[in-house]
């Protein structure tokens, strides 16, 4: 390919990325009448990017530093499919400087801004020595080059505790940890280091003083090649967990009018240092008076929607026009607020289990209908696999509303009328966080899904006499359905019989307990369910895609159910149910696992062994380290006992299942 101009007119775009992110670039570069091509690790043969994209090419295996992070890969799969230009969506190598220099060289528009800007801007410590000379206020901290041990404790101490350590190539709270004292220090280090270079293979630190109660606000920016610079309003990122973002909003509703006006005008301050080109994001920490600069992300942030909502702009169009070489559309006086949006992110994990990443084939994937302020931003659908090599989001919910208050409301909504199925996911979690007093109030900052946890993540609620009788109305209709006999005649109506009753007991579990049995009764006349003393005349009517109707005794509710073998979800108005029908013929009982054996929850590698064989170890105490889905999982005991086998070493690869270490109990296990 024969070198080209930075920014020219291209009609062929090659997305970097996978997931929701790559679907979101190639919709509209579709709508701009660009072809589109994507790249696929061996892992996403048939994922929904490449199923969107006009032509996909693989680039290698499903370790992402061998596919999505090989740079070498990824510019020959533009070769091979006569691509003129490369978006890096977010992640992966949408901040490589290396990246972006190899796409110039190899005549490539990389759409986003040169890799001299992406080197001032996107190292954190060489960003904030930038905005110091700049005048941007920034955090106390240490930027410096050094990175021994001795040096990055001394900084520490002259800072003072509590402070946060973090990589200086990275984002999305990787290579972060929070340090309260010196004794922690060391171990912080290593672990952040070690989660950095894994992440964004650069393990380079940098040292802030930690801010207590610190909101989160950023400000979205775009250039172009013309000297035009604007500042597109802020983001309030404050609920977060694991310096991870949750939730997120637009326009701040911490900021008045005057702050949001100061915040913006030093964003465009730090990016015109630099002649910023592209889009890009501007983050600041506050304590509640003062906002620091905390780094720059020289990349579309994956909150971006939130600002599209209240502009109107696609940011994802502004971009690829930037790239074109074309002027801005609008100037800073055109650009205008319209209302409030928030987005929640969808992840396959477990918040019952410390957020552990869920992997597996998605079962059925139904979300409400994109209309009236509601934007769902896809990258899965029913049959699709959740692999353990790339990062857990699957989608984002966004509400648009003229209203705070009914943009929350509006995402709830969204929320509760989602259900994915076949993996685990925190939709419950995020419906449960937002409609927080503290978060409707305002009242937040990062640490506050920390302190709130276990408000957020309550025990499974109990069925009642809705969620049981619907359970029974659900296999009724699965029954009929699946029935091969004439679904015309009376008998598939609950069992309808010209003279006579009959009944049948319909018996379940929920969290491993007993449910009160429920027994229909059919035959002549109408069919009742009852539990316990209480009996019930039903009705159906069907609505589709597994919701349905259900009237008890002339009160009418709306049910959405899956079944899968024995398994019921369930979704009414008291929540989201899981049921187990127990056989009534027997062979229900389930193999357990002994609790001794330390077992792989995911397939990981083996990162750290954290204590050796026949150690006393405490119930909690760390035993080894696995890394997880880019993210580091810590495997403890669950109760006192003597290590006896460790059965894995650094660097290992394991699978789901596998077991990793033996305990020898020196106290009764807990039951």
């Amino acid at each position: 390919m024969a070198t080209t101009a930075l920014y020219q007119r291209f009609r062929t775009l090659l997305v970097a990325n996978r997931g929701e992110i790559a679907c979101r670039v190639i919709r509209t570069a579709r709508a701009m009448g660009l072809r589109t091509v994507a790249v696929y690790s061996e892992a996403d043969r048939d994922a929904l990017h490449v199923a969107m994209a006009d032509e996909a090419v693989l680039i290698g295996p499903a370790r992402a530093r061998d596919s999505y992070l090989n740079i070498a890969n990824v510019i020959d799969a533009a070769r091979r499919s006569d691509a003129e230009a490369i978006h890096p969506g977010y992640g992966f190598l949408s901040e490589s400087a290396e990246f972006a220099q190899a796409c110039a060289d190899a005549g490539l528009v990389f759409v986003g801004p040169t890799a001299a800007m992406i080197t001032a801007m996107g190292s954190k410590s060489g960003s904030k020595e930038l905005m110091e000379k700049a005048g941007v206020p920034l955090v106390p901290g240490f930027h410096g080059e050094a990175q021994d041990e001795a040096t990055l404790a001394a900084e520490a101490n002259k800072i003072g505790f509590p402070v946060l350590v973090k990589a200086s190539a990275g984002g999305g709270g990787r290579g972060m940890r929070v340090v309260r004292s010196a004794g922690e220090l060391a171990a912080a280090i290593v672990s952040a280091k070690r989660e950095a270079k894994a992440a964004f293979g650069d393990d380079r630190m940098l040292i802030e003083k930690y801010v207590d109660n610190p909101r989160h606000i950023e400000v979205q920016i775009v250039g172009d090649s013309h000297g035009n610079l604007v500042s597109l309003f802020e983001r309030e990122c404050t609920l977060q967990r694991r310096h991870q973002k949750v939730i997120e909003e637009a326009p701040s509703p911490t900021l008045n009018a005057a702050q949001r006006e100061e915040v913006c005008a030093a964003a465009r301050k730090a990016a015109g240092a630099v002649n910023y080109v592209g889009a890009g994001t501007i983050e600041f920490v506050s304590d509640g008076k003062d906002v620091f600069f905390i780094e720059m992300n020289t990349r579309l942030q994956v909150e971006h929607p939130v600002t599209e909502l209240i502009t109107g702009i696609d940011l994802v169009e502004w971009q690829l026009r930037v790239a074109f070489g074309e002027k801005l559309p609008l100037t800073q006086d055109q650009i205008k607020l319209n209302g409030h949006a928030v987005e929640a992110r969808v992840y396959a994990e477990n918040p019952h289990k410390n957020f552990m990443p869920s992997v597996g084939r998605i079962k059925t994937w139904r979300t409400p209908e994109e209309s009236n302020g509601l934007r769902i931003d896809a990258g899965y659908r029913a049959g699709d696999h959740v692999s353990p090599n790339y990062d857990a989001m699957l989608a984002k919910v966004i509400a648009w509303a003229p209203t705070r208050e009914a943009a929350i409301a509006r995402l709830n909504r969204g929320l509760e009328d989602t259900d994915i199925r076949g993996i685990v996911t925190n939709i419950p979690f995020l419906s449960a966080l937002v409609t927080h007093p503290g978060v409707i109030a305002n009242e937040i900052d990062t640490g506050f899904i920390e302190r709130e946890l276990q408000a957020l993540t309550p025990a499974a609620a109990a069925p009642g006499d809705l969620e049981l009788c619907a359970a029974v109305a659900a296999i009724l209709a699965n029954e009929a359905e699946t029935s091969a006999s004439d679904r015309a005649s009376p008998w598939q109506t609950a069992g309808w019989m010209p003279v006579g009753r009959r009944k049948r007991v319909f018996a379940f579990r929920h969290a491993l307990e007993p449910s009160p049995k429920v027994i229909l009764s059919y035959g002549s006349g109408p069919s009742t369910m009852t539990i316990g003393d209480r009996e019930f005349a039903f009705a159906t009517a069907p609505r589709g895609e597994g919701r349905f109707d259900l009237s008890l005794d002339g009160a009418r509710s709306d049910v959405t159910a899956v079944i899968e073998g024995h398994e019921l979800y369930l979704r009414t108005r008291n929540g989201r149910f899981d049921l187990h029908l127990i056989d009534p013929f027997g062979g229900d009982d389930e193999e357990q696992v002994g609790d001794d054996r330390i077992v792989a929850p995911l397939p990981g590698t083996v990162v750290a062994l954290l204590a050796e064989e026949g150690a006393m170890l405490e119930r909690g105490a760390a035993i080894l380290t696995l890394e997880v889905m880019k993210m580091e999982q810590t495997l403890r005991a669950p109760f006192a006992g003597v290590l006896k086998s460790i059965k894995c070493k650094v660097g290992d690869i394991v699978q789901e299942g596998v077991e990793l270490a033996e305990i020898e109990p020196t106290e009764p296990k807990p039951v």
